[in-house]
């Protein structure tokens, strides 16, 4: 479904995952021992007002290293990708990094693909007053599910922006498999430009996902709240803390919900034991060194036309291109 927003320039295109697809995957996550739920599931509305303050916090250094990084290089990458490409940003949200790279590259067209729709339409409303030049096609979609271009998005070179490190979301083979889909959408001698975080200090990654002002905690906890509303659930928020740790030898942040004493919920009707001190697992945050995420992207069809760090090597970005191009 296609509604205009607020000018020519803006189209919305309704590709949300429906109640069924959430509810199959909160009993099926459920069910697991140890309990998951994906990750995806964080971002309805307070959820994404929650993770977009958690990126103004001191401990969370992505953010802004990534956005020093692309300031720093915006001329550089444009060189590289050219203007007049049609410009796809999955997990689009609020939009706050594209700004950095519209002038340079002057895109045809702009898509950006999130499961929000009202942080979608909000984004792409400001995006559409700020740059009237733009034509923009808002899709909310679960873009992990279904990589699906708008029928009415115009033609060209197509540049993927994946900022943020949410790649590091996905286990290395599923990362693998998600970047093979996005090779797919932009096609031979498109463009990749992926934010990738980078192995460091344990205490640096810990910090970064547990901050002293309890944020990080709202936003994991707001999972449940989320369910509850959505799925007919009756999680109690005060019986459930938040733990974020770095697994090492995975190397990667863990993010788990831990049930502080032992209950029993229910989630449309079925129900589920926890026992004290069990957990479900909500997030993965996979770090990488340069050549290791390098060697990752080439099996998905990649190969590296450019990479910058910063200059405390916490943060890259990487320029991809569809082998063949």
């Amino acid at each position: 479904m296609e509604t205009n927003l607020t000018k020519q320039n803006i189209q919305f295109h309704d590709l949300h995952a429906t109640r069924s697809d959430f509810l199959g995957d909160v009993l099926s996550g459920l069910r697991k021992r140890p309990a998951s739920i994906p990750p995806k599931y964080f971002y309805d509305a307070k959820g994404s007002q929650l993770f977009d303050a958690i990126t103004e916090l001191p401990e969370y250094y992505p953010t802004r290293t990534e956005i020093g990084i692309l300031n720093a290089n915006a001329a550089e990458i444009a060189r590289h990708v050219g203007t007049g490409s049609l410009l796809v940003e999955p997990g689009g949200g609020s939009c706050a990094k594209v700004h950095i790279l519209l002038e340079g590259l002057q895109p045809c067209a702009y898509v950006p693909m999130d499961i929000s729709k009202d942080h979608l339409r909000l984004a792409a409303k400001e995006l559409a007053a700020a740059y009237p030049w733009l034509e923009i096609h808002a899709a909310c979609t679960d873009f992990t599910q279904q990589m699906e271009m708008p029928p009415s998005a115009p033609g060209g070179t197509r540049v993927a922006f994946f900022p943020g490190s949410s790649i590091g979301n996905f286990k290395p083979q599923d990362a693998i498999v998600f970047l093979n889909s996005i090779a797919e959408l932009v096609g031979t001698g498109g463009y990749l430009l992926i934010g990738v975080d980078l192995k460091k200090d344990r205490a640096i990654l810990q910090a970064a996902y547990d901050d002293a002002a309890g944020i990080t905690a709202q936003f994991n906890l707001n999972l449940l709240a989320h369910i509850n509303r959505e799925l007919n659930a009756d999680f109690d928020l005060e019986t459930w803390q938040h733990k974020a740790l770095y697994n090492e030898s995975k190397g990667r942040i863990e993010m788990h919900l831990i049930s502080r004493r032992e209950q029993t919920v229910t989630v449309d009707g079925q129900s589920f034991h926890f026992s004290q001190g069990e957990g479900i697992h909500t997030e993965n945050s996979y770090k990488y060194t340069v050549d290791e995420f390098n060697a990752l992207a080439a099996q998905a069809g990649f190969q590296s036309d450019a990479c910058w760090l910063d200059d405390n090597s916490l943060f890259s970005v990487h320029l991809y291109r569809v082998q063949g191009g």
